[in-house]
């Protein structure tokens, strides 16, 4: 059987990203859990245990990804878990706010990957994570809309430019569990949740488990899930 190859978890300080590296980790993977807060990424790692590394580094100052990766060899998964909330709306328009999330996921991701891909195995997989909003705008999701929307034609382009490496994506729905929607006030998911097929919001395992799938199966590739229920 080959070695575990490491598994690189950006954004692993949220709950989704904590949450595949708690499953690798826990699989015998050597893992390494990225956040931008000082310190953060390093607490994390020591509550995921098995020998977890935290890097800190902003994915929203691109040039300074690659000298934060640099020690980091073999990886056989790299999984982009940017979590940014904006509602910033046109009418109001903060562009210091703008070219930050524009920054962090479309010039971000693809320097994560530009740093990485010397160490990362032919056969291994990239997971970015979008939302949802690429197709369900908001009041004041002009650029989260717009950006996540960009992460769906990015894997694709990503796909056919890295091949044999496999690129996919996920776009989580409304994941309850997670402090920005639990904080919500009392009936918001209720009703978000009736706006579903399955009737319910899905949950941190079930976008873990879609996250597994698209990084282990071998026959997905150029690949954007939606995780969200079937929303109507």
């Amino acid at each position: 059987m080959a070695d575990k190859g490491t598994v690189v978890v950006v954004g692993g300080t949220s709950e989704l990203g904590k949450a595949v590296a708690v499953h690798y980790a826990g699989k015998g993977h050597p893992v390494v859990v990225t956040g931008r807060e000082a310190g953060r990424a390093q607490k994390v790692a020591e509550e995921i245990g098995n020998g977890a590394v935290g890097i800190n580094f902003d994915l929203s100052k691109p040039k300074e990804i690659g000298k934060a990766l640099a020690g980091v060899k073999d990886v056989q998964y790299l999984v982009l878990v940017s979590i940014a909330r904006d509602e910033n709306s046109v009418k109001t328009y903060d562009i210091d706010q703008a070219v930050e999330l524009v920054t962090l996921k479309l010039v971000g991701y693809p320097e994560v990957v530009h740093a990485l891909l010397p160490e990362m195995r032919a056969d291994g997989a990239v997971l970015l994570y979008g939302g949802m909003a690429k197709e369900r705008p908001y009041p004041g999701s002009a650029t989260v809309t717009t950006i996540n929307g960009g992460v769906s034609t990015l894997v694709r382009a990503m796909s056919v430019e890295l091949s044999p490496l496999r690129i996919n994506a996920i776009h989580p729905g409304v994941v309850g569990e997670t402090p920005y929607w639990a904080d919500k006030p009392a009936g918001v998911l209720e009703t978000l949740a009736a706006r579903t097929l399955t009737k319910q919001l899905v949950t941190i395992k079930d976008v873990t488990d879609a996250a597994i799938f698209l990084l282990e199966n071998k026959g997905v590739n150029g690949v954007n899930l939606d995780v969200d229920g079937g929303w109507w």
